[in-house]
């Protein structure tokens, strides 16, 4: 059974801890042992570090928080089991991540007791999650996922002690649907074997619930496994971690945060000047914006991007060649660019402090959002998802310098994070919970150029031509409009890879009944940190 703290925080219900082995912890013990066959003089530190000197070599540790999965014991065996960093042959540089077992060899079972016991406290003093609940998404990708969990997401899982519930996605939406009816107090989080679509269905499921304010605290994991996997991708880069499944996996192994009582007494007992370390070893956890996207009275929750015009075209488009793999969106580019769509449009937005120069101002513009209306000069536009459901973030712009632009435009993107895929970085200084959405724009652009800049999105150097504007906004409004020299035809808006409205002409094999309407202005506001999202460190 959980709680949830005073903090907001999930945590698991269990007694009190043996404050007396707490204390014993703050001292670090050393005794001679085996590490693997070989005789060693080893210290396990009171932060956590195994260290040992075997003979005739130097010196080697073991950082429990950041190193190990969990550990066995019987007897005087003690086994370690592993997820170190391999050294590159001849290099000095750290490789990636392997499982690797230390098996410790203690001179008694009692000391082997007494060893076990402090490993397993410090552990548990780690906030590691213990129970989570696992979708899976069979059709994503390569329809590979199913196998992907078993031969390389489970083993870590079950070598660090988790518990889980998977259940396998049947139906587009069956995500959003587990989300809005799961039982939260069951699991320290969910977690998703996915792409980034099924990620965002449970964050629009959590907050369509009633207790939609403590469901949305609860940690959500993304391990890659489905065509678009920019959300892992970010979250993996931003810390220097390999882009990996395992490396995700570990991320949401090490994830969640409760108190601590051992490293509150650490931090006492040794006289640190702040508790800063109490929560650094508390699991690694991160904030998240989450964005509204609103038109009328319909609402989408979103957290990775919206697109309108070249970028949305290539991306849904460009599913009808599906059966050439990845080099489907390059192949599509390069048929886009040489046959360059233009879009009539206008949008407007709020800039984040130092962006104030991009567009043109604008004057008698006010709107206020999470009141009884969203109104823009007397218009009424009550927005209401379900009752008792998030209604988006309660902000006010009457007094902000509203902007606006003109098209024809080549592209719009709204971005919440720097990768919307392993190897598309559209927004390089994109941040998870700055509150602000990263507006990366091309009015017009020689085909020449286009190609160089779509291909420099692959590390986010495309941002500093000088075709593309790229700025922060804190809301923003889209008004698409038809092709420029057919305006019989109009374009795509693409939130998460899903398309949300398309214009007249627009074919989409085996796609209809779009969320919302093209050509109505859509808005797009943010609510800053508002999902929690497990983190490698």
């Amino acid at each position: 059974m959980q709680l949830r703290t005073p903090l907001g925080l999930y945590a698991s219900r269990s007694p009190l801890p043996d404050l007396s082995r707490d204390l014993e912890m703050v001292h670090a013990t050393t005794e001679m042992i085996r590490v693997n066959g070989l005789q060693a003089e080893a210290t396990l530190s009171a932060g956590g570090e195994l260290q040992w000197r075997l003979d005739g070599s130097g010196e080697q540790s073991l950082a429990i928080e950041s190193e190990v999965l969990g550990f066995s014991s019987e007897g005087r065996e003690i086994t370690v089991r592993g997820y170190v960093n391999e050294p590159r042959s001849g290099e000095g540089e750290l490789g990636k991540r392997v499982r690797k077992d230390f098996v410790l060899v203690m001179p008694t079972e009692v000391v082997a007791e007494s060893w076990s016991d402090r490993i397993r406290d410090f552990i548990n003093s780690l906030g590691r999650p213990k129970r989570v609940f696992i979708i899976l998404n069979p059709y994503g990708g390569k329809r590979s996922a199913r196998k992907i969990f078993d031969t390389e997401i489970k083993p870590l899982l079950v070598a660090a002690n988790i518990m889980y519930t998977l259940q396998e996605t049947k139906y587009q939406l069956h995500a959003q649907e587990l989300a809005y009816k799961l039982d939260l107090l069951k699991y320290d989080g969910i977690v998703c074997v996915s792409g980034d679509g099924v990620f965002v269905e449970v964050v629009n499921g959590l907050l369509q619930r009633e207790d939609w304010d403590t469901a949305i605290k609860v940690p959500l994991g993304i391990i890659p496994a489905g065509t678009g996997n920019g959300l892992a991708k970010s979250l993996l880069d931003a810390v220097g971690e390999m882009y990996s499944i395992q490396n995700a996996t570990f991320a949401v192994i090490r994830g969640h945060i409760h108190f601590s009582w051992l490293w509150f007494l650490s931090a006492l007992l040794l006289n640190f000047s702040s508790l800063s370390l109490l929560f650094n070893h508390t699991g690694h956890k991160r904030a998240l914006d989450v964005t509204t996207v609103l038109q009328g009275e319909t609402k989408f929750f979103s957290i990775l991007m919206l697109t309108w015009g070249l970028i949305a075209d290539i991306d849904i488009e460009s599913e009808k060649y599906r059966w050439m793999g990845s080099t489907r969106l390059d192949f599509y580019c390069v048929l886009r660019i040489m046959k360059l769509r233009k879009y009539h449009g206008h949008v407007e937005f709020v800039p984040a402090p130092g962006h104030e120069l991009y567009g043109e101002p604008m004057k008698d513009r006010a709107i206020c959002i999470g009141t009884d209306d969203v109104s823009e000069k007397g218009q009424n536009c009550v927005a209401e998802v379900l009752q008792g459901s998030y209604q988006g973030p309660s902000v006010c712009f009457e007094k902000s310098d509203w902007r606006f632009l003109e098209g024809p435009f080549v592209t719009i993107s709204l971005v919440n994070v720097p990768w919307v895929g392993e190897d598309a970085m559209p927004a390089p200084e994109a941040k998870f919970s700055d509150g602000f959405l990263d507006l990366v724009m091309i009015k017009d652009c020689p085909k020449s150029a286009l190609l160089s800049i779509l291909l420099k999105i692959k590390d986010g150097s495309h941002v500093k031509s000088p075709y593309v504007m790229y700025l922060k906004v804190k809301a923003f409004k889209l008004v698409p409009g038809n092709r420029v020299g057919d305006p019989t035809k109009g374009g795509i808006v693409d939130v998460d890879g899903e398309v949300v409205a398309r214009g007249e002409g627009i074919d989409l094999c085996g796609q209809e009944g779009d969320l919302m309407a093209y050509g109505p202005p859509i808005q797009l506001t943010v609510d800053k940190g508002l999902a929690t999202v497990f983190s490698p460190r």
